[in-house]
Order: structure tokens, then sequence, then C-alpha cells
């Protein structure tokens, strides 16, 4: 996903995203208990950690109760250790969190892509759900503005992969159930 912020230079303030809030809500249960990974990239790690933080909360509130959390250098790095986390068939799902700028030898539009499409080949070879908040912005200054954005944009995108892993499992867990009983298939 890219995010495209106004120079700060030009622009006196970037309004932050508004953090999702509402009632409580009941989610549904699992039938049988889930493990989740969720691999983090260090870098910019005080703004990724911002969806660690608030995927935890909401896996939690979601019935995701068992995530164990892996740090990787950087969004380079997730795919591989996602895959190796995959082929345990510990977890039934693997969450991706990084922050891919500008900087280094690589161009972060290729960087970002070619994570993406890594992630998705791991869940198509592996059939284990991997979802992404790797997210890419088109202009980031290290500025406390987009720092202030980013940690804002990166709590939405934690409750937004917890809900999206949560009800993925849940789609699976009865599509498998389905197969089983040879509704499906």
């Amino acid at each position: 996903m890219n995010q495209m912020l106004q120079d700060p230079q030009t622009e006196t303030a970037v309004s932050p995203p508004p953090v999702p809030q509402g009632p409580a809500t009941e989610h549904p249960r699992f039938a049988k208990p889930q493990r989740v990974a969720f691999v983090q990239a260090c870098w910019h790690r005080d703004v990724v950690e911002e969806a660690r933080i608030a995927f935890i909360k909401e896996a939690e509130a979601r019935h995701l109760t068992h995530v164990d959390v892996f740090e990787v250098p950087g969004s380079f790095e997730i795919p591989l250790h996602a895959q190796v986390l995959a082929k345990t068939r510990r977890y039934t799902a693997i969450v991706a969190a990084g922050l891919v700028v500008d900087g280094g030898i690589y161009r972060h539009e290729f960087v970002a892509d070619t994570v993406i499409k890594a992630l998705m080949d791991v869940q198509l070879r592996t059939e284990v759900p991997v979802f992404s908040a790797v997210l890419t912005p088109q202009q980031f200054h290290e500025t406390e503005v987009h720092y202030d954005f980013f940690r804002r944009h990166f709590t939405i995108k934690g409750v937004e992969v917890a809900a999206a892993c949560a009800e993925t499992l849940h789609g699976l867990e009865r599509l498998r159930g389905q197969v089983a009983a040879g509704i499906v298939g």
C-alpha cells in the first residue's frame, strides 16, 4: 500500500488518519485454537511496533490469543522467515509488518513489491495464510510530523490486519469442515 504525504516544507501539517474506535463487538470463537506468527521488521521499529501492539489487542478481542512475535532486520528478510515458520505447520497464519522507505541500495518500490509477491508465494506454496502490513510511503521524511502520521497509520493497519486474519481463519475453518464433510470438493 502506498501512502503519499506532502512535503513538510510546503505544508504546515498532515492530518493523521483517525484511529478506529467504537463499541466492543462480540466476535465468533474458533472451533480449534489458532496460533499466529507476527513477523516484524526492525527498521523504523518505533513506527512498525504500533501495528504489532494494535494487532495483538485486536487479535485477542477476536479470540486469537496465541501470537508469537519474531523480529527480522528489515522487510526484505520477512518472506524467508515467513516461509520457514509456515513450513513448521505450527502456525495457522502469519502476519508481516514493516515500513519500506527510500534509501539504501534498493528502490523502496522494488523492495515493497518483492516482499508482497514473495509473501503471496509463501501462502500459495504452504496453504498457510500470510497477511501484510508492509507499507511503503511515496514520500517519507524523517520529521516528527511524518513519524506521528505513520505511527497512527500503523495502528489502523494493525487493527485491519487482525480483522482480516481472524475472518480468513474463520472462513478457512468453515471451508475445511465442508471439504471434510464432502459438501465441497
